[in-house]
C-alpha cells in the first residue's frame, strides 16, 4: 500500500531532501529543479515488504502516472523504505519493471530508473564516490515520461556528457563533502 503522507512522512521528507541538496544542488540531473520547482513531482511512500508488493504498487503508480495530466504530475518517485535492504536483489527486481512495463503497453511511454543507498555501477568498487550519482536515501523506483525525457534532453545541449560532470562533481566534492551535503 502507498502513502503519500502520514506514518511514512519521514521517508518522503528525507527523500525530497536528498533530491533537493544531491539531485537538484548538485545539479546531478539538469532536468529535475523544473519539475521539483512546479511541484510536478509525485513522491509516494510504500509499506511493502517484498518484490510482489512493490510490483503491485508500481503497476498502480505506472498506471496513475500514465493517465495523469503532466502539468499535475510529471514524474513519480515510488519510495521502498521496508523492501530491498539488498542492492543486488532491487537492481534484479528492475527487470520485472521493465516486464510490467511490456505487460502494461507503457515501453515507449514511461520507463523506470533505480536508485538506492547502496547503489553501485558495473565496474566499480563499493566505495567508488561516483555511486553516490544513484544513491538515496531509500530504495527508490523513479517513474518517468519518455516525452518528458525527451523534451529535456533536446533542451539541453551537453545531455550526453551529464554522466561524466557528475563523476567529476563527485569526485571533487569526495566522501567528507558528500556526508558533510547528507548531513546539512
Amino acid at each position: 500500500m502507498t502513502h503519500t503522507a502520514g506514518a511514512y512522512q519521514h521517508v518522503i521528507d528525507d527523500t525530497r531532501l536528498w533530491v533537493e541538496r544531491a539531485v537538484i544542488g548538485l545539479n546531478l540531473c539538469p532536468f529535475a529543479k523544473a519539475v521539483q520547482v512546479r511541484q510536478q513531482v509525485r513522491y509516494v511512500a510504500s509499506d511493502v515488504t517484498d518484490a510482489e508488493g512493490v510490483l503491485a504498487d508500481l503497476e498502480d503508480e505506472l498506471l496513475l502516472l500514465s493517465q495523469a495530466n503532466p502539468e499535475q504530475v510529471d514524474t513519480t518517485l515510488l519510495i521502498v523504505p521496508d523492501a530491498f535492504d539488498d542492492f543486488y536483489e532491487f537492481n534484479d527486481f528492475a527487470e520485472l519493471s521493465d516486464r510490467l512495463l511490456k505487460r502494461l503497453r507503457l515501453v515507449g511511454d514511461l520507463q523506470v530508473a533505480t536508485f538506492h543507498p547502496a547503489f553501485q555501477f558495473a565496474d566499480t568498487e563499493p566505495d567508488d564516490i561516483e555511486n553516490c550519482t544513484n544513491r538515496s536515501p531509500h530504495p527508490i523506483l523513479h517513474l518517468l515520461r519518455e516525452a518528458s525525457i525527451d523534451r529535456a534532453v533536446d533542451a539541453f545541449a551537453d545531455a550526453a556528457d551529464i554522466y561524466e560532470k557528475n563523476i567529476e562533481t563527485l569526485q571533487r566534492l569526495g566522501w567528507e563533502g558528500w556526508r558533510k551535503l547528507m548531513a546539512g
